[in-house]
């Protein structure tokens, strides 16, 4: 299995909802991938950054499951660790991902994640979704590209 390379510079890191679930979930293996963010983040070297679109599309699950302890694992993370910033969906990331949708044929909450991404100023974006390449001007780190057979 490869690493994850973090930017050299103090920078903020964008991870999307797939990379949270898989960091609170304890999913492997990209859970050890993640491991240095959190780490990075932790040492304010990095700073975490995701959408607040990612707080629902995280707890839709355990809604669904009726599955508390997860809820609340999420909601803190989210909403209460000092390390990650939730970023609201603001008029600014409405219109670079409207300007992403047209320009790229991003889905709706994919063009949210980048353009909050952008906005933001991250300069990595962290996923398992390849499609996020399709951005100019953000550096994408595809997490299957990282697991070697």
């Amino acid at each position: 299995m490869g690493s994850l390379t973090l930017p050299a510079l103090a920078s903020a890191i964008y991870l999307d909802t797939n990379s949270i679930i898989y960091s609170v979930e304890h999913i492997p293996p990209y859970h050890d991938l993640l491991l240095p963010i959190w780490q990075s983040a932790k040492n304010n070297t990095h700073r975490i950054v995701t959408s607040g679109l990612s707080l629902l599309e995280t707890l839709v699950g355990p809604l669904k499951s009726g599955d508390t302890q997860l809820e609340a694992d999420y909601r803190t993370l989210l909403q209460g660790a000092s390390d990650v910033k939730l970023s609201p969906i603001s008029e600014a990331v409405l219109e670079q991902a409207a300007q992403l949708r047209a320009t790229t044929a991003l889905k709706t909450p994919d063009a949210i994640h980048a353009a909050t991404a952008l906005v933001e100023g991250c300069a990595l974006l962290v996923t398992n979704d390849p499609i996020f390449r399709r951005v100019p001007g953000l550096t994408v780190v595809v997490l299957g590209d990282l697991i070697t057979p």
